[in-house]
């Protein structure tokens, strides 16, 4: 029994430095690099990659909540229809919590011609096994917010 609390103990002593070893830069490139992934399943038109990224109990802001995996995909199985994308995204910013278990990534959302016509907003978890999945999304539409002339 002491050989195994022995075995036990110096097992996770071992481990423990490799999870100190990430720093808060190779997590959130590690996020940075999930989001990439997820916006190039709608590139490739790959739901069943896109479906496979997102926690079951996602909750995703639209117009009324989407809860979970399958309302999500009734609402978007329609973005993977036909032979192109509709619209593409990409992370500008991405920050992990102190925690490194959670993660925010947002930027532009562009359609086919390039131009930026909403915000998104994604929020990641990592799992036990290590990889990052979207438990939040919100996308905003774009505004020219900071050049309407605001009334008097």
């Amino acid at each position: 029994m002491k050989l195994q609390v022995i075995c036990v103990l110096l097992l996770g002593a071992a481990v423990a430095p490799l999870h100190a070893a990430e720093s808060m830069t190779d997590l959130a490139s590690q996020v940075r690099a999930t989001e990439i992934a997820f916006a190039k399943t709608l590139a490739d038109r790959d739901v069943k990659k896109f479906e496979s990224m997102i926690a079951p109990d996602v909750i995703w802001l639209a117009d009324k909540p989407l809860r979970g995996p399958a309302e999500v995909l009734t609402r978007w199985r329609k973005f993977f229809d036909g032979p192109t994308a509709p619209f593409s995204w990409a992370p500008e910013t991405v920050e992990v919590q102190d925690g490194g278990t959670l993660a925010l990534s947002t930027g532009p959302v562009m359609d086919p011609a390039g131009k930026r016509v909403a915000t998104y907003t994604s929020i990641w978890r990592r799992e036990a096994s290590g990889e990052w999945k979207i438990i939040f999304d919100r996308g905003s539409p774009d505004c020219t917010c900071a050049t309407e002339k605001k009334p008097d």
